[in-house]
């Protein structure tokens, strides 16, 4: 992961009052070519550490004079960029947390294998690497290609692409939280293309859109034979994410044995596939995750593990709903309205134009959906626009109401009988509204019924579970808002 010369550059500071794993942790160390020195004592450690500036720091947890934890805190508050690695040989989830709460980079549960404690060392090593290349002047070019940002000029947006920029330099770990179509995913990609990985692939997995099996098997591959259907050996999107980015969307729905096995992992860079008990590669991928649900509560609920959730969200980034973006809405519009007519009729063709009634109707919508409703809307209008024409309100197919308070100018569209049809409208227009509204209907009344128990709710509907998230998220349902009893 990093060179010779650059392990040569670094200092470790190695701190245990166990003698034997001391030197010998030391003896591995020295031996791959780093400067390691060492402290018997965290006291003693904690003086060596205020009086040089180590890179990294390797740290038993339980000590007598000076806990893990406390020379963590106190080392951090006058080197903030001292990455502090934990050992520890009671590897609980408490005490796990409990580090990388006090700032701890990562934790090394004992005993371990020389190695395992050369990965960790190794990651630790390629992130003071990044963190340099960063602070040079050709660093940052490098990690900032010119590339097209997420539209947005809004406080909320801005900030939070302000905050992607800046995290997009490092290789640390991002939780992306949402609504579902905020733009959770553009956010990740705008983070992948401009970070030093960039030349990889950034490899995304739903992990609410695969039943359990097949999504262990699409993660960390399989082997032959290791189940009925697998009829050679396939590589898993961590092996193919390897030197890129993976993306885990929806991360509160993964299974929990597929948590712990992912944390694995994340700890020290080693894949099993399916079917193995050996090590079938050992990969360096940057995490990217994200989730429309309030992952804290999540954690509390017992639905994500606590540890795995501290590892994931290093840097959190919370995107802000559309309708908190009102500002947004007529740049987006008209960037979809260019993009599709481009797509559908070419480019030589007159552009339509959304006039300043359509602009408020637009603005005045509640977008359930967010950014991928405006999106579809806009795709579906200019299919059935003409070169060049003023886009009026009922041009644009909209479901909902207005956000309260926002004056809206609409035409009158004629009357509509309790069936909300209106004559108004073209029959297609007429048709997909209506069809929308019953599915929008149906699923809320089929979440509530199942009381948000998905599987239950797709054995009601006579569906199987990858077509009713489908479902929900292309109406931008969410299973806690349809299920508001759900504790």
């Amino acid at each position: 992961m990093v060179s010779a010369e650059f392990r040569a550059s670094l200092n470790l500071l190695l701190i245990d009052d166990e003698r034997t794993l001391r030197e010998s942790c030391k003896s591995i160390l020295v031996g791959l070519g780093y400067k390691v020195d060492v402290a018997s004592k965290g006291e003693e450690g904690l003086r060596m550490a205020q009086r040089r500036a180590y890179d990294i720091i390797l740290t038993d947890l339980y000590m007598n004079d000076v806990t893990g934890i406390e020379l963590v805190a106190q080392v951090l508050q006058s080197r903030p960029g001292t990455i502090i690695i934990v050992m520890t040989g009671n590897p609980s989830v408490a005490s796990n947390v409990e580090a990388l709460r006090a700032g701890a980079w990562d934790y090394l549960p004992k005993p371990f294998s020389a190695t395992h404690l050369e990965i960790v060392i190794g990651r630790a090593s390629h992130a003071v690497m990044v963190a340099r290349e960063s602070e040079s002047p050709s660093g940052r070019s490098a990690a900032e290609p010119e590339s097209d940002a997420p539209l947005g000029a809004s406080p909320a947006f801005v900030r939070c692409l302000d905050l992607a920029r800046k995290v997009a330099a490092t290789d640390a770990s991002v939780f992306i939280t949402g609504e579902t179509g905020a733009g959770k995913e553009m956010i990740a990609q705008y983070i992948h293309s401009r970070s030093r990985r960039r030349a990889r692939e950034l490899v995304a997995v739903n992990c609410a859109a695969l039943p359990e099996g097949l999504l262990e098997s699409e993660m960390f591959g399989h082997l032959r034979g290791s189940f009925t259907g697998a009829v050679r050996d396939k590589a898993g999107l961590l092996e193919t994410a390897n030197g890129g980015t993976l993306f885990l969307d929806e991360l509160t729905e993964m299974p929990q044995s597929l948590q712990a096995k992912l944390l694995r992992v994340i700890q020290d860079g080693v894949v099993r596939r399916v079917g193995s008990s050996t090590t079938s590669s050992v990969v360096n991928v940057r995490f990217i995750s994200a989730s429309n649900r309030d992952a804290e509560k999540a954690v509390r609920d017992g639905v994500l593990r606590e540890d795995l959730f501290f590892r994931l969200r290093v840097v959190p980034i919370k995107l802000p709903a559309l309708r908190e973006r009102q500002e947004d809405i007529p740049l987006l519009a008209e960037h979809f309205m260019r993009a599709y007519w481009r797509q559908h009729r070419g480019k030589d063709t007159r552009v339509p134009t959304l006039t300043p009634d359509s602009i408020r109707m637009l603005q005045a919508h509640p977008w359930p959906g967010n950014v991928r409703e405006l999106q579809n809307a806009i795709e579906h209008t200019v299919v059935l626009l003409e070169p060049g024409q003023s886009v009026e309100p009922s041009d644009i197919p909209l479901h909902g109401t207005p956000v309260p308070g926002i004056p809206v100018v609409v035409p009158d569209s004629g009357a509509a009988g309790d069936d909300g049809i209106s004559l108004q409208e073209s029959y297609h227009v007429a048709r997909e509204r209506v069809i929308s509204q019953f599915e929008r209907r149906y699923l809320t009344e089929l979440v509530r019924a199942a009381e948000g128990n998905m599987s239950k709710a797709a054995r009601l509907a006579g569906v199987d579970r990858t077509t009713l998230y489908r479902l929900m998220e292309r109406h931008g349902l969410q299973r806690d808002a349809v299920n508001p009893n759900r504790s």
